[in-house]
């Protein structure tokens, strides 16, 4: 199988297939990138990410990863995004949820009741730790890498990591409701986090 770099090189010489390639081998992730923060109705931004990606790629140095240079991408697009739809030229992302940004309800259905709890957790909390956490569990990136994505050192990104799981952990207490306590809910994030990927991949 050809690395990311080898079919990059490929793409920029006019291999379109190892583009497409490439595009197809990060989909579903950029699918549940989205998905988590902006329902069903994704295909524009996924279309924004991969053209501004195509656009980009002969600025492209090499000097991060592949992958933590498209999910940079997909968070401009994504706060672009934000700022047109609420018309703020300026939106502090490391404060802002994603329910404080919506402008409709959350859309989202989820069957299992602790993939429930999370989904509506992670909009809870500021987007930027959500994008953090979710890179981190979903992803497997290490600190470093998100600190490419994010363009914060990566002290930054351990700190909120660390407030993110703090947070999170606070919202999916709240949303228990006086339900059975939810067990380990920071410790099983792995586990709730891949419980609903598999309900945000088409």
């Amino acid at each position: 199988m050809s690395s990311d770099a080898e079919l990059l090189e490929a793409w920029r010489a006019g291999d379109q297939h190892a583009g497409s390639e490439l595009a197809s081998r990060y989909f579903d992730s950029l699918y549940g990138f989205f998905r988590n923060k902006v329902g069903d109705d994704i295909d524009d931004l996924l279309q924004q990410t991969m053209l501004a990606c195509t656009e980009s790629t002969r600025r492209f140095e090499g000097r991060s990863s592949f992958r933590t240079f498209l999910f940079g991408i997909a968070r401009n697009v994504l706060f672009a995004h934000f700022r047109t739809a609420r018309r703020h030229a300026v939106t502090d992302f490391s404060q802002a949820s994603i329910e404080d940004l919506a402008t409709t309800p959350s859309g989202h259905v989820v069957r299992h009741q602790q993939a429930k709890h999370l989904a509506h957790a992670m909009r809870r909390i500021p987007v930027d730790y959500q994008i953090a956490i979710e890179l981190y569990y979903w992803e497997q990136m290490t600190a470093a890498e998100i600190a490419e994505v994010l363009e914060v050192p990566a002290a930054t990104v351990r700190t909120r990591l660390r407030r993110g799981r703090q947070q999170l952990e606070e919202q999916l207490r709240r949303l228990a409701d006086g339900q059975t306590q939810l067990q380990s809910t920071v410790d099983g994030l792995r586990h709730l986090a891949e419980v609903l990927r598999s309900r945000t991949t088409p």
